[in-house]
Formats: structure tokens, sequence, C-alpha cells
């Protein structure tokens, strides 16, 4: 989906995913790809249409990105968490909540922000589907070393830090449910 707010100052609501692939005999590392527009390694995502919840933009933006559905992936959550409300729907906590400045690269004349929710999730195999067609083919495993080692401006310094965080303090102490369970 486009940018919904194009004004200086405006924010545009945004789902992205944290993939850790866990494979045998190999250090954990985070899945990223190189932005198809802005040419830097970044999680998948993308953003919250008029018509869906935060949730519901990075379950379909997942398939869309990366090829993984929701069945091949364990979503990672804290320990103790609300996971059921009356009269409303509960949805996973993110791992991070940020907002950041964007600049459109789209002719807008000034800048605007969005406000991304960052989920993490566990792979323990590449995805059963390839990435769509027009979405970035180019995806890599990042383990922890590697991710530090991207060149400075080849990254944006939050989905490094967020990436690290997820590998070092998500990783071993999150625990890891079914997505399934949360309503999309």
């Amino acid at each position: 989906m486009p940018h919904i707010h194009k004004e200086a100052g405006q924010h545009d609501a945004t789902s992205s995913a944290y993939i850790v692939v866990e494979r045998e005999s190999a250090e954990p590392g985070i899945l990223l790809h190189l932005h198809k527009k802005i040419h830097v390694w970044m999680q998948f995502g993308g953003h919250v249409e008029l018509s869906e919840t935060p949730w519901q933009a990075i379950t379909h933006e997942l398939v869309e990105e990366s090829g993984y559905r929701l069945s091949e992936l364990e979503l990672l959550q804290p320990r103790l968490r609300l996971d059921i409300l009356q009269n409303a729907v509960s949805h996973p906590m993110p791992v991070n909540e940020n907002t950041h400045l964007i600049d459109t690269g789209d002719g807008t004349p000034q800048p605007h922000y969005h406000t991304d929710r960052g989920y993490a999730f566990v792979a323990k195999d590449l995805p059963a589907l390839p990435p769509h067609e027009g979405e970035s083919q180019d995806i890599k495993i990042m383990t922890a070393g590697e991710i530090e080692a991207i060149e400075q401006g080849m990254i944006p310094e939050s989905t490094r830090q967020i990436a690290l965080y997820v590998l070092r303090q998500v990783l071993p102490k999150y625990e890891r449910v079914d997505p399934a369970i949360y309503e999309s």
C-alpha cells in the first residue's frame, strides 16, 4: 500500500517482522531483504491499510515479502502478557514500537513519519513459497556478527539495533507461541 499521509509531519502506521531462522548446526540469524526501492538491508513489513489492524498487515506482508505463511512460524511473546480480553480482540505484543522519519523518495516535498510495530518470529526452515513477484528476491540470513558488520548506510541503524536485540535478548527469553492463536 502506498503512503497514506504525505504531508510534512504526518504519520503512516506500519508493521514489520524480524524472522529468526534457526538452522541445525548453525548460529541463528535474522532473515533480511535488500529493499527493492531504497537498496538497504531491512526486515520485512509494510503499511497498515485503512481496513486492517497492524497484526493483519504483518500476516499478509510476511507472505508477500518473505514467502512465509504463519503456519511455518512461531511467534515470540513475553511470558507475562494478557492474551484474552472480553469484548475486544487481543493482539500479540510487538518486540518494539518506534516512530522514525521517512524520506519517501517519490517526489514528496517534505518527509513524514512511520510508526512501526515490530514482531519477532522463529522459523526452522526457509519458506515454502518464494516472495511474490515484484518483491525483493535478494534475501539473506544474517547472524549477529554479520548484522554488526553491515556497512553504515546499507542498513537503517534502528533495524540493526532491533535485529540484534531480537537475537540477543528476545530469542532466549521470550516464549514461542503459535501465531494462529491471534485472530487476524
